[in-house]
């Protein structure tokens, strides 16, 4: 006991840390933003000039919707973003850039050499970062390949990281020179950790307590009883990569992203009168869910032709935008209890429904 109370539930994954974590985060934050300014810290990117934006006239729409607000770009983010009148009024961007692996998107050059691609990558985060509001969260999507200059870029652009998810899938390519590839990193960062959108109640899942080992110790919580927030690696039903014949697939688009994954994220860091924002948009996974959950959103798509497409899956709308696909635990695959433990843990549920209809009379 004595150790626990040193310790604080700091991060909203719920689980403890020595005091002042938080503070130590900005800390580094600071000192690489420091260093950053004095060069200390270079990566392979910063060889290269930054990127100049097209500007001009203010952007407009390609394609749009009212109730709520769904605007669709065609052209580079990094020349959209810095016109958007929307600047500094986004609470949240959810980033699935081109991976750099040669794959024949149309129009876009996805093989870039290391630095130009490091350097595009820096654009576009800044960019991003740009048009955050204070509480604005900025999520990104991207493989081993450029994970670690992603973190270093935005820590020394004082972003502060809440937490570091994998996104993990079944369906990995055979490869023989090397484990098998079976995740994404799904990087969670913020302006402010005390001031930005947070909703863990709208996320939450049945705890392995309840669902797993029957404890009947989770009922006795005062708040959300057998639920928990989830945790910082994401699986299970509906999960998966979107390939073949799966309700959610849209021909013509390479890498989809499950509509329960942009649906945890958008319910936990965005609310209802938020703006939502996509700078690759891809099939329109981000838009189709905001509009689904109310959510007013603007995507930005390099190619017309994905633009469009895009936009008609919006206009059709959500497929799985349903509380019960977003869980990501195997609570569906219980253990088998014994007598037993099912009797003590039905007895414990009904106490706690008969304590808490005590409190409502």
């Amino acid at each position: 006991m004595a150790e626990r109370k040193n310790m604080e539930f700091d991060r909203p994954g719920g689980y403890a840390m020595p005091r002042g974590a938080v503070a130590v985060q900005r800390e580094l934050a600071a000192k690489l933003q420091q260093d950053a300014g004095e060069e200390k810290i270079r990566l392979y990117g910063d060889e290269l000039p930054p990127h100049k934006p097209r500007l001009g006239k203010s952007p407009r729409p390609a394609f749009q919707l009212s109730d709520p607000s769904t605007q669709v770009y065609v052209g580079d983010c990094r020349d959209v973003l810095p016109g958007l009148p929307e600047r500094g009024k986004v609470d949240l961007v959810f980033a699935d850039p081109p991976f750099n692996w040669d794959v024949p998107y149309d129009e876009w050059k996805d093989g870039m050499p290391r630095r130009e691609y490091e350097r595009f990558t820096f654009d576009w985060l800044d960019a991003c970062i740009d048009v955050l509001s204070p509480a604005g969260s900025l999520w990104v999507n991207i493989p081993d390949d450029t994970v670690a200059e992603i973190v270093m870029h935005l820590k020394r652009r004082g972003l502060l990281m809440i937490n570091w998810c994998i996104w993990h899938f079944r369906f990995g390519q055979h490869r023989k020179d090397s484990f098998i590839m079976s995740k994404v990193h799904a990087l969670y960062f913020a302006k402010s950790a005390s001031d930005r959108i947070w909703n863990p109640e709208a996320v939450l899942e049945p705890s392995d307590r309840a669902t797993v080992y029957f404890d009947p110790r989770t009922l006795a919580k005062k708040e959300h009883a057998g639920m928990r927030v989830p945790m910082d690696v994401w699986y299970g039903k509906n999960w998966g990569r979107i390939q073949g014949n799966n309700r959610e697939r849209r021909p013509q688009h390479h890498n989809q992203i499950p509509e329960v994954y942009l649906e945890r994220v958008i319910r936990a860091c965005s609310n209802p009168d938020s703006i939502v924002l996509d700078p690759f948009l891809g099939s329109g996974t981000t838009c189709t869910v905001a509009r689904a959950l109310g959510r007013r959103s603007i995507g930005i798509e390099y190619s017309k032709t994905n633009a469009k497409s895009a936009f008609e899956r919006i206009r059709e709308g959500a497929v799985r935008v349903d509380r019960d696909a977003i869980y990501s635990s195997p609570f569906f695959k219980p253990r088998k209890a014994g007598a037993a433990t099912r009797e003590k843990f039905r007895k414990a549920v009904e106490s706690s429904a008969s304590e808490l209809q005590k409190e409502q009379q």
